[in-house]
């Protein structure tokens, strides 16, 4: 299976991520529990939440890092097994969100409650607010790993503009510079990061990290018109999907199942894992079958036939 790096921090991570934004939604504790002893147990080590999670479906902020904490806490080794990251910035509660530095700090010690360990391996500004000084934000982070609390800084859904700013930034003051990145990235979303972000993660050798890699479970195959999603928790999210481009797409990963035995979900997470620039995709699962049926993707390698096909049906119209 092999590691990858997180930019020049010596971190490695496996080729999947294991996306905690459903801990404490639409996965309870125990199954939470079965999931990331099955994902270490397997040989994979990050392990992705944030503050907010899982606000998604109306529980409390921090309910996700509450599981992941009370899971580490049962002992093991297990903190030592797996590479955590968190995030910060979005909506907590009142006057609770934001990159100052004031706040970064308040928002680091709360997470580390939660989650019982004392440092968080890759820590990410949530969302980038597009105003606050990358002197201030890079500043805080600058404390954070002196202190030992975090490891590397990350960054999530910034623009090229603002994510050259804070490279530039790093590099003029000694500053630590942004280590990887968290980006919208699957084979439907793919306008937002092929081109100038792309470009700048493989200029400053960023790690970057897909989320939504299955389009909220649209590549999966098992949404195809707007009854499959009536009523189901992730509605919302697939509906957008549902065009003559995504009918392309889900014909392509048809073919492609048909011809190799592979499903949709690995096939579409096959092809991530083929872009050199793709450190690990983030992937969520609310059951043990559907989690072994996930990692079995790193094992599949895609034809450059089915690369093309894949390519041709996912180009923008």
């Amino acid at each position: 299976m092999g590691t990858r790096q997180i930019g020049s921090s010596g971190i490695s991570v496996s080729p999947l991520t294991l996306g905690g934004n459903v801990f404490g939604w639409t996965v309870d504790k125990a199954m939470s529990f079965r999931l990331l002893d099955a994902f270490v147990d397997r040989g994979f080590n990050a392990v992705d939440t944030a503050d907010v999670y899982s606000i998604f479906g109306g529980t409390a902020p921090g309910a996700s890092e509450t599981v992941i904490g009370e899971w580490l806490a049962q002992g093991g080794g297990r903190r030592d097994k797996i590479c955590l990251f968190t995030k910060f910035g979005l909506d907590m509660g009142p006057g609770l969100k934001g990159q100052s530095a004031e706040y970064v700090e308040q928002a680091v010690e709360a997470s580390l409650r939660r989650l019982q360990t004392d440092h968080i391996d890759l820590y990410f500004l949530h969302w980038d607010d597009g105003a606050t000084a990358h002197e201030e934000t890079l500043g805080a982070f600058q404390k954070l790993i002196s202190s030992g609390k975090v490891r590397a800084a990350g960054i999530s859904n910034c623009g090229p503009d603002r994510l050259a700013g804070a490279m530039e930034v790093a590099e003029r003051t000694g500053l630590p510079a942004y280590q990887s990145l968290q980006t919208l990235y699957n084979l439907y979303d793919r306008a937002a990061f092929e081109g100038p972000l792309e470009d700048l993660c493989r200029q400053h050798g960023l790690a970057v990290f897909p989320y939504f890699a299955l389009a909220s479970g649209f590549l999966t195959g098992k949404y195809r018109q707007e009854a499959d999603i009536a009523g189901n928790a992730r509605e919302g999210l697939v509906k957008r999907y549902l065009d003559a481009r995504g009918m392309r797409i889900l014909a392509a990963l048809d073919a492609i199942s048909a011809a190799t035995d592979a499903s949709p979900a690995q096939i579409a997470l096959a092809w991530l894992l083929s872009k050199p620039v793709v450190t690990s995709p983030i992937v969520s699962a609310t059951s043990l079958d559907q989690l072994d049926r996930t990692l079995a993707s790193v094992d599949l390698v895609l034809a450059p036939m089915h690369l093309e096909q894949l390519e041709a049906a996912s180009a923008a119209d």
